[in-house]
């Protein structure tokens, strides 16, 4: 059973860092994406970053410059580094896993997702 176990988020100041961790089981995860999405209260799902298992990265907009997604396939883990934080990344943060469809910064492309952990950002 594939399970994805996120840790690393808290409550930090505008221009902190925090590092986000994604331990996946379970798999296999060889040839797999996985990605992060952040979901704000009453906002919808979205799309943060994700790596395809080659290494081929992707990311949104409104993160490009200031986060920095990773992995490491041997365990495999995902991390997302996440530089200059500004109140508006405030969120849940999940990770997921397999995505089944041609899209993958859609949130339906993904077969699998952690439990998400809050990163809240203060003024």
């Amino acid at each position: 059973q594939v399970q994805l176990v996120e840790s690393g988020g808290g409550l930090v100041q505008a221009g902190d860092s925090l590092r986000l961790s994604c331990a996946a089981s379970g798999g296999p995860f060889a040839g797999r994406t996985l990605a992060w999405f952040r979901q704000a209260p009453g906002k919808e799902r979205e799309f943060v970053a994700r790596i395809t298992w080659s290494g081929v990265i992707y990311y949104s907009d409104s993160v490009k410059g200031r986060f920095a997604i990773s992995s490491d396939n041997g365990k495999p883990t995902v991390y997302l580094q996440m530089n200059n934080l500004k109140p508006g990344d405030t969120a849940v943060y999940y990770c997921a896993a397999h995505c089944r469809y041609s899209d993958c910064q859609d949130v339906e492309a993904y077969q699998y997702w952690g439990q998400g952990t809050q990163v809240t950002v203060s003024a």
